[in-house]
């Protein structure tokens, strides 16, 4: 099993970095041509997804849909401020899977895996696992 970790900075509040790049260099390098990569989130106001890359439109509807759904302008009892990143994170997860084809992430044509950040800027970790067949 190979596994690893990839570093994701993030210049925004709430911001969807396409990581794509990153994970199929992990595998290419571990050498797995057909599997799972299992891909893993630590953090409790960042999520993981796998989503539409192509229009970036897409990102910046799904960050207006969630903003609306986990509103800043509430009172809440969480005392850093940030409850609504911990609810986005809720709604998406921390983690997600991706099977492994021809050496690379097996994706739909319009399909990136996407680290969402919800508390930024910040610097953080993503862990995954390869799986071969």
């Amino acid at each position: 099993m190979h596994k690893g970790s990839i570093a994701v900075k993030s210049s925004k509040r709430i911001e969807f970095i396409d990581i794509t790049k990153q994970i199929n260099h992990a595998i290419s390098a571990s050498g797995c041509h057909s599997g799972i990569c299992y891909l893993y989130n630590p953090h409790t106001t960042a999520a993981v997804t796998i989503n539409e890359g192509a229009d970036p439109a897409v990102q910046e509807d799904l960050i207006k849909i969630f903003g609306e759904m986990a509103p800043n302008n509430r009172h809440y009892k969480h005392l850093e401020g940030n409850s609504p990143a911990h609810a986005m994170t809720a709604m998406i997860g921390n983690s997600s899977l991706v099977f492994i084809e021809n050496g690379a992430a097996l994706l739909g044509t319009w399909q990136r895996i996407f680290f969402c950040e919800f508390d930024g800027p910040r610097s953080r970790q993503l862990h995954w696992r390869l799986r071969e067949d």
